[in-house]
């Protein structure tokens, strides 16, 4: 599943979507749970609570995609074995 040779390279927009992103919203709640008072504390945590939930979001999309890549990888073998007889390499 982390096979570089078949993913594209990482471009700037998707490094900032993908970890820039939700690490500043993370940083933005603790900033907001390190200033003080109960309220501010359960709001950033909140904050922090969007951001993970950005970043496993994003986690889930790759590996829902690496999975349909390794599916289509699987089908061009077994075509390439019912016209030749044998299993790729």
């Amino acid at each position: 599943m982390n096979d570089r040779t078949d993913q594209t390279p990482h471009s700037w927009p998707l490094v900032l979507l993908r970890y820039v992103l939700p690490g500043s919203v993370i940083l933005g709640g603790i900033v907001v749970m390190a200033l003080g008072s109960e309220a501010e504390l359960e709001g950033g945590a909140a904050i922090v609570g969007a951001g993970l939930a950005i970043f496993f979001l994003n986690w889930l999309f790759r590996a829902g995609v690496a999975g349909e890549r390794e599916r289509e990888r699987e089908d061009r073998a077994r075509e390439h074995f019912d016209r030749h007889g044998r299993w790729p390499d």
